[in-house]
């Protein structure tokens, strides 16, 4: 048994690297989604960059993973809606192979729209609009040129359909699915695997901070994260977990538009008021 384990391991991470390169940028990767992110590719051979706010976290992310996988980590600390940051990423990451992008970054202010903070609402379109498309910019061109590359942008199934008191929210994710889709196609024969992942509920800081409590279909941010990277190459969209999917077929396809918003508008009822959801 043993021995099996360490062949599949092998396995693993020759699987990576040879298939996407050497190095992964994950952004959002303090803890979560981000971290399982992490420690999945890690395990499967791959050097990190890691992106996020939060300088002690990321520092010990590093530490584990360098410790733990024997990979080279490195990070970056600051925010995402800053131009000026993105900047910095990419000079970080210019002598850098990176064939692998995962963007987890999120915000997501919860309460109603009309009553939102002006800044908040426009960090939305910052960190989950903005920072992607300027990344992706920046590093497909080398990944179309090399002939190999992923990108796993996380998305959700609140963005299926108008969600009152995270409208914001789902409707940046509305676009990072059919951003997904269109480069899904673009870049299908260019040898770049992209794949949105659309979540439901996830157990994560965060959802604990807003939710309180398990949704239906609420999935441990190791299993996301492991469809994930075995859709890469069978995209544009997996949905992780089968309540997950059934319920997605149920609201977007069977379900007149306006009941499937009043739907989540009971599922979103219960939210706690925050500045904002880190998966």
């Amino acid at each position: 048994m043993m021995a099996r384990r360490r062949t599949n391991a092998g396995r693993l991470r020759h699987g990576f690297t040879e298939r996407y390169g050497a190095w992964a940028l994950v952004a959002g990767a303090s803890e979560g989604l981000g971290a399982a992110y992490a420690h999945a590719l890690a395990e499967r051979g791959m050097n990190l960059v890691l992106v996020a706010r939060r300088k002690a976290l990321l520092d010990k992310l590093a530490e584990e993973l360098r410790g733990t996988f024997g990979v080279e980590v490195r990070w970056c600390d600051g925010d995402l809606a800053s131009l000026s940051f993105l900047e910095t990423v990419e000079a970080a990451c210019s002598s850098l192979d990176v064939g692998l992008i995962v963007y987890n970054a999120t915000h997501a202010p919860v309460g109603e729209f009309a009553s939102a903070d002006v800044e908040n609402l426009m960090r939305v379109v910052d960190v989950n609009v903005r920072a992607p498309v300027a990344l992706l910019r920046t590093f497909l061109p080398q990944m179309r040129g090399r002939g190999r590359g992923a990108v796993v942008l996380m998305t959700s199934l609140a963005g299926d359909q108008g969600s009152p008191r995270i409208a914001a929210y789902a409707a940046s994710k509305a676009f990072t699915r059919v951003l997904a889709e269109g480069l899904w196609h673009e870049l299908e024969n260019r040898g770049v695997d992209v794949v949105a992942c659309c979540a439901g509920a996830v157990r994560t800081p965060g959802y604990a901070m807003t939710a309180g409590e398990d949704a239906p279909g609420t999935l441990d941010p190791e299993e996301v994260v492991e469809r994930a990277l075995r859709a890469l190459g069978h995209g544009p969209v997996v949905i992780p977990g089968f309540v997950n999917r059934a319920a997605a077929v149920f609201v977007s396809r069977l379900l007149p538009r306006r009941a499937a918003i009043a739907i989540m508008a009971r599922s979103t009822s219960g939210l706690a008021p925050t500045r904002e959801v880190k998966r």
